[in-house]
Parts: C-alpha cells; structure tokens; sequence
C-alpha cells in the first residue's frame, strides 16, 4: 500500500469514527452514587443549576426549594452537559438544549430527555435518592 492510500485509508477510518460518536447510544452515565452527597444547595441557584462533574450529574432549581436532578449526559453523543443558562440545560459539543425542570430536549439534535433522578435535600446537602 502506497503512501496516499494509507494517508487516505486513515482519513476514512476517522471519518467514520467521528460520524459514529456523534450518534448512536450515549454511554450510561458513570459514578452516579446513590444515598451519596451530589453537591450543595448553595452551588444551585434558583431559577438555574450546576454541573457536578464527580457524581455526573445536574442538579436544577427551577422554584425556591425545588431541586431536580438529572444525568450529566447528553442523550444526543454521551458529552457531558456544561452549562444551565436562561431555564435550559446547555450541551456544548452539538448545540442540544434541554428544559432544566423536566430533561425534555429542547433543541437539537438530541432527541431523548435527560435520565431523570430524585434527590432529597439534608440541611445544604444535595443527596442522590437510593430509588
């Protein structure tokens, strides 16, 4: 094999491998503890939320003393969501958008919503339900 075909065979294997990490399943979110410790009420302020990149997760506070949490991960290519701005949980690698008091996808190209899970607040500990 010639030095343009090996150059050229390289480029279509990550090619590929790129399209196909854009789709497909995402990867199930990781080092989610349950009865764990999540984060604190002060690092979620209300009206918005945080990323806890140790435990994988979003903690929302969409109204005063309502905490919702959802996974990390977004359904569209497994990156890790960044930022919650303006009610919406921010991915971006892709642009997905998703609702940050229910993980429904707002904007594409994410179809599915956030993994949804329930979390109990202890003083200003934000605690991962064990079901």
């Amino acid at each position: 094999m010639g030095r343009r075909s090996l150059f050229g065979a390289a480029g279509t294997v990550a090619a590929v491998g790129a399209v196909s990490a854009c789709g497909g399943e995402p990867p199930a979110p990781q080092d989610i503890r349950r009865g764990q410790v999540v984060g604190s009420t002060d690092d979620v302020p209300e009206g918005g939320g945080a990323v806890f990149d140790q435990s994988k997760l979003v903690v929302t506070q969409p109204e005063k003393g309502e905490y919702k949490a959802f996974s990390a991960s977004c359904t569209h290519g497994g990156c890790t969501v960044q930022e919650i701005q303006e009610e919406l949980i921010h991915c971006l690698c892709h642009g997905s958008k998703f609702d940050y008091a229910t993980g429904e996808p707002v904007t594409g190209p994410a179809q599915e919503p956030l993994a949804a899970f329930t979390v109990t607040v202890q003083g200003t500990d934000i605690v991962l339900d064990e079901e």
